[in-house]
């Protein structure tokens, strides 16, 4: 009994851990598309995050600092993305896929700059990382500290969830990004500035998505390496696809990705004789079994994807 308690609490550790970064670059596409704008480049901007977190982590010694520094370099990039579908009316599509393109060309080659060659940055310091407030609070050994003793930033992605969901649906300001989303012409004669709402959103989105990406390079690992994100701002497109759009589906969806990590963590550290490579497709599969079966079912806001352009008239 002991030991399946040691087990569940040991996975269910590890969901919190890993879910905390998708739900925070989840939570930039949720931002994004209730405004119309489709952010394939979430990835991108995620990866990005997680260079500029680790590697000023690793220089200034504070990790809060890099998380910030993170989240405004995914912001940054987003930028991009905004100018090109917001002011240019490209293809949204297609410019999330060269932002894609462009995170971890840039954060490789910046790689090199800082770090000597290398393609990976340093390693952060154990007490460096981001820090664990409940690590003296929660009574050692327990069920609960094995649980709940996570870093600081899974409890602050709970909380943006919360944060996002009340300014989506109880304040002014959600009722007009969800407006530009559904009907950005109603809401221009209304006198609602569809661009500054779509610029806005997209700049969150690439900052939560930069959230996401220190969070993982801060965190969940101590510095940056190419391998590091790995897909992970798909999974989180994903979810919040399969969370129809809202934060709080979003969160649950992150959970289960989040569930699917921590049960391959959890096998690849027993005697069970799974092949690595199996392992690592869970997360994946899982993904597009999920994608194949409810993808058809969700709805999103009517004029996601749609460029808006004013009447010149």
């Amino acid at each position: 009994m002991d030991n399946i308690l040691e087990s569940l609490a040991f996975i269910l550790g590890t969901t919190l851990m890993y879910s905390a970064p998708l739900i925070y670059t989840a939570l930039g596409g949720v931002i994004s598309e209730n405004s119309g704008v489709v952010n394939i480049g979430l990835e991108g901007m995620m990866t990005i995050g997680a260079f500029f977190g680790a590697t000023v982590g690793y220089y200034s010694g504070n990790p809060w600092l890099g998380f910030l520094v993170g989240g405004l370099a995914g912001g940054a990039l987003a930028l991009l993305h905004a100018i090109a579908s917001v002011t240019f009316a490209a293809d949204q599509v297609v410019s999330g896929i060269a932002i894609n393109f462009l995170g971890p060309g840039l954060a490789l080659f910046l790689s090199r700059m800082f770090f000597d060659g290398a393609t990976m940055t340093r390693p952060i310091d154990l007490e460096d990382k981001i820090p664990r407030s409940l690590d003296k609070i929660l009574t050692k050994g327990t069920f609960i500290e094995k649980v709940f003793n996570q870093y600081d930033t899974v409890y602050l992605a709970f909380i943006l969830v919360a944060i996002i969901w009340f300014i989506l649906y109880k304040t002014k300001l959600g009722l007009r990004i969800r407006a530009v989303g559904e009907h950005p012409k109603a809401a221009d004669t209304l006198g609602i500035n569809v661009y500054n709402i779509r610029y806005l959103c997209v700049f969150l989105s690439g900052v939560f998505a930069g959230f996401g990406g220190a969070a993982m390079s801060l965190a969940v690992v101590s510095n940056f390496r190419p391998t590091l994100i790995s897909g992970q701002g798909f999974i989180a497109l994903a979810a919040m696809i399969f969370g129809k759009w809202k934060p709080q589906g979003a969160m649950l969806a992150c959970l289960l990705f989040g569930a699917a990590q921590g049960l391959v963590v959890f096998l690849g550290g027993t005697e069970f004789q799974v092949p690595s490579e199996i392992l690592a497709m869970i997360p994946y599969v899982l993904t597009l079994i999920i994608l194949m079966g409810f993808v058809g079912r969700a709805t999103p806001p009517a004029a996601d994807g749609v460029p808006y352009e004013k009447d010149s008239n």
